[in-house]
Parts: structure tokens; C-alpha cells; sequence
């Protein structure tokens, strides 16, 4: 089927840059919720054969659901970050479950996927890859935002947590090809569900590039041929911002893998495959973070230990020049003393030849401890 051979091309550009498209004559809503505004609702539109219905105004979530139900077909509804109130009225429309819903406004959930008789809800932790000119002790690396799924016969609504994670360029790509839409809430579900994991993968690559970065630095001779490693604390930054990355990625792995592999009459079957594919990508970019947690640990345990060996060789340095310097220190204690007989005190000739023995000395013991690395 041509839906399905071009189900990836529909999903996969937003790796890239999404497509520029005009919005259809009823997309009236914003993404983003603006705080004067006083709905959640950023789009909401009735999807049938694949093709979204033009409207005279934009449709509330009642009407739109009053036309499904009257004519066919399925709604797509997006909220931003909507309150108890606001989601109230949608949530009974619906019939969405009251712990889905408690959920879905409280925001803070951890990637699951829940089944309820007549619904799915799956929750999503996008994750934003954080642009900076240097990595420092308080830079911020990934900044997290949730996309919430409720999946169901004839509805699809998605409810957003935070600045990222806009799915507009999405719903215009999914518009674009009528032949997936047709195949219903599934789709969309699919479609979100390799956007987010799409988002892992560039993270990965850009995080990727700050390990590379600093262990070149941990790692690099510094003067004297030996590292003196970097600030830790930028190390250790790294490493909770990898933390937060690996609580996104961690749990979605068993949800991507029910999708993909156990039957589900919410989900039409020709989709279901292909979430196999989101799977597998979920488990790399797992498998990747795991990797730089661990990395990152050898980076900062060779760090501390590039400390510690450069604050040895400190010491050595200045216990060798300790040793140099007793040596006039001792000659000059001795006939420092207030003693009347000494041997050679009135000779005529001492002060030259003790001083000259105690050069000796110091450029013979010099030689010996650089001759030995001390120096």
C-alpha cells in the first residue's frame, strides 16, 4: 500500500527542517497557548477520509465531536497546558478516565502507556537540545517539556507541557498525505511518537559532541606534558543533564514495545508495525545514553585523578627544591654557630672553598633529581 511505503516520509523530515505550509482556511488556533487567551485549545480539527474539513470558525471540542459522531470521520484536538477547569468539559465530552485526565493537567509523568476501555493515554517526555557557545558549571544542556496521548476510537487529543515540543509542523506533514490520516487516531499516534524519538536522536549526536569535547580537554597534555584536567563541576553538570536525558528516554522503551508488538484494537494493524521502528530508535538512543553515563564517569574519575597526580608532581617539584636549598641552609647553620675554635674559621681560604663545595652540592643533587623526573 502507498501509505504505507510513505509512512516514513511523512514523519522523518523533521529530523532536518520541517516543510514550509500554509494553514488550511480553518487552522484559526496558535501552538502556544497565549496567557490572555482564555482556552487551552491551540487547534482542534475533524479529520475524515484523510483530509481535514474546512470550517467557517474555528470549531470547539463539542462541535467538532457532535460532527464525527454525526458524519464520521475522527477529531484531532491540541491543548497547551490546560487547567483542571479547562480540561473539565473535554475530558466528560469524551469520557477520557479520571486518572488519565489528573495526569494530563498535573503534568510531571514519567513516559508511560496506560489502557483504558475506550481510550489509550500515552505520555511522552520531549526533550530540547539547549544551544551554548561553552560548556561552563551551570549550563543548562536539555531542557524537558511532556506531549500527552489520548488515543481513541474516533478522538485524538494531545496535551503539552512547556516551550517545546510544537507539533504544528507535524499536523501540517500528516494533512499532507491523506492516504495515513485516513487510517486514523493510530496514525497520529505513530506520527508523534517518531517525531519525539526523531528529537532523542539529535540530542544524542549534539550531547555527543559536549562528551567529545570535554574529554579531549580532561585528556589533553597540559604544561610540562602533564593534564591538569578541567573543572569538575562542568563535568558533573554534564552528567545531570545526561541523568534528566536517560529519565526520558528509560521509560519509554516498554511502552514502544507493547505498541509495537502486542495487538491492540485501538490500533489499526497496518500502523502497528512500524512502530517497531520507533521502538528500535528508543533503544539506541537508550543504549547511547547509557553509554555516555558511564563515559562520563571514566571522564570524571580520570579528571580527579589527573588532579591528584598534578598536585603530586607540584609536591615533588618543591620537595626536590627543598633538597637543594638545605644544603646552603645546613653549611651556612653550621658556621652560623658562635663557637671560637671551628676548623678552618681563620683560614684564609675557607670562604671560597665552602662555597664553592656547596654549589657543588646543589648542581650535583639538581642533576640527580631532574636526572630522576623529580625536576
Amino acid at each position: 500500500m502507498s501509505m504505507i511505503r510513505d509512512l516514513r516520509a511523512v514523519v522523518r523530515p523533521s529530523r532536518v527542517s520541517p516543510r514550509k505550509a500554509t494553514s488550511p482556511p480553518s487552522a484559526s488556533y496558535d501552538t502556544t497557548r497565549d496567557p490572555a487567551t482564555p482556552s487551552a485549545v491551540v487547534d482542534c480539527a475533524v479529520y475524515r477520509d484523510g483530509r481535514r474539513l474546512a470550517s467557517a470558525k474555528p470549531l470547539t471540542p463539542q462541535e467538532a465531536m457532535r460532527q464525527v459522531r454525526r458524519d464520521g470521520g475522527f477529531v484531532w484536538i491540541g491543548l497547551h497546558e490546560p487547567t483542571e477547569a479547562e480540561f473539565a468539559g473535554i475530558a466528560g465530552e469524551f469520557g477520557l478516565h479520571p486518572l488519565a485526565v489528573e495526569d494530563a493537567v498535573q503534568a510531571h509523568q514519567r513516559p508511560k502507556l496506560e489502557r483504558y476501555d475506550d481510550s489509550l493515554f500515552t505520555v511522552f517526555k520531549t526533550i530540547h537540545y539547549i544551544e551554548h557557545d561553552q560548556l561552563t558549571a551551570t549550563s543548562e544542556v536539555v531542557e524537558t517539556g511532556e506531549v500527552m496521548c489520548f488515543t481513541g476510537r474516533d478522538f485524538f487529543i494531545t496535551v503539552r507541557h512547556g516551550g517545546q515540543g510544537s507539533l504544528r509542523a507535524l499536523r501540517r506533514r500528516l494533512q499532507e498525505d491523506p492516504e495515513l490520516l485516513a487510517k486514523g487516531p493510530s496514525a497520529v499516534l505513530h506520527a508523534i511518537a517518531d517525531h519525539v524519538v526523531d528529537g532523542y536522536i539529535a540530542v544524542a549526536d549534539a550531547v555527543q559532541d559536549d562528551i567529545d569535547e570535554v574529554e579531549t580537554e580532561v585528556f589533553s597534555p597540559g604544561r610540562g606534558g602533564v593534564s591538569r584536567g578541567v573543572d569538575s563541576a562542568r563535568i558533573y553538570q554534564l552528567k545531570r543533564e545526561v541523568m534528566e536525558f536517560k529519565r526520558a528516554v528509560a521509560p519509554l522503551l516498554r511502552p514502544m514495545q507493547l505498541l509495537s508488538e502486542r495487538p491492540m484494537r485501538l490500533i489499526d494493524p497496518d500502523i502497528q508495525k512500524y512502530f517497531r521502528d520507533v521502538a528500535d530508535h528508543v533503544a539506541r538512543v537508550h543504549e547511547q545514553v547509557v553509554g555516555f553515563d558511564e563515559l562520563l564517569n571514566s571522564i570524571l574519575q580520570a579528571n580527579l585523578a589527573q588532579a591528584s597526580v598534578a598536585q603530586n608532581e607540584d609536591m615533588r617539584k618543591i620537595t626536590a627544591w627543598a633538597a637543594i636549598i638545605a644544603v646552603p641552609t645546613m653549611v651556612c647553620g653550621v658556621y652560623g654557630m658562635n663557637f671560637k675554635y671551628m676548623p678552618e674559621l681563620h683560614w684564609k681560604y675557607g670562604y671560597p672553598v665552602i662555597m664553592g663545595v656547596t654549589v657543588v652540592l646543589c648542581l650535583g643533587i639538581h642533576r640527580t633529581l631532574k636526572r630522576n623526573g623529580w625536576l
